[in-house]
Formats: C-alpha cells, sequence, structure tokens
C-alpha cells in the first residue's frame, strides 16, 4: 500500500532555503551545514548578480561570515568572474558548474554574448 498509492508522487525533494545552489533537499547541497558554501542571487536593482560566499572564519558568528559581491558586467565576464571567484578561494569544485548554471539563469544575464 505505501508504494502504490495514487497520491504518491516520486521525484527528488525540493528546498528553498539560502546557498542551496541546486535547491535539493540534501546534506550535499545545504548551505548551512557546510564551512565553505556559494550561493547567487539576483541582485536588489535587477542588474547583475550577487555572489555569496561563507568564509571559514568567523563560523561562530553567522552575521560576519558572510560575503557579498556584485557582478554587474555583461554576461560573459560575469560568468567568468564568478568561475574565477570559485575556483581562486578554494570553494568546493562540485558548486563551480552549479553556481555558473545558475548565475546564468538570471534576467540580468539574459542578454546576447558579446563576440
Amino acid at each position: 500500500m505505501r508504494t502504490c498509492c495514487s497520491f504518491l508522487i516520486k521525484r527528488n525533494t525540493y528546498s528553498t532555503k539560502p546557498n542551496n545552489l541546486k535547491a535539493r533537499n540534501s546534506f550535499r547541497y545545504n548551505g548551512f551545514i557546510h564551512r565553505k558554501t556559494v550561493g547567487v542571487e539576483t541582485a536588489a536593482d535587477g542588474k547583475g548578480v550577487v555572489v555569496v560566499r561563507k568564509q571559514r572564519s568567523g563560523q561562530g558568528k553567522p552575521a560576519t561570515s558572510y560575503v557579498w559581491t556584485t557582478i554587474d558586467e555583461n554576461a560573459q565576464a560575469t560568468l567568468s568572474s564568478n568561475r574565477r571567484m570559485i575556483r581562486k578561494n578554494k570553494y568546493r569544485p562540485d558548486l563551480r558548474m552549479a553556481a555558473i548554471r545558475r548565475a546564468s539563469r538570471h534576467p540580468a544575464q539574459s542578454e546576447a554574448w558579446d563576440g
């Protein structure tokens, strides 16, 4: 009865927690648990994206452990600086592609690529 109910929805459990790039309710993508996490949001004025990084220092003080960086360049420069920021600060490499995909999904980055 438990596995063959007509109301059962077999799909992933989603989450709206901050710094959860894939929006999945799992340990791997949870932004609260890990020491170094990355989140990508739309800027307040709608131009560009904001990259939210959680630093290793200040883990006991959550108000000071986050750094917000606004990137309001063209699409290609935004994605490359996002990639560089994650790589140079030695964040988790499995989050790099997820952060790039999240940054490219925002409306500010939907214009045509220069080139």
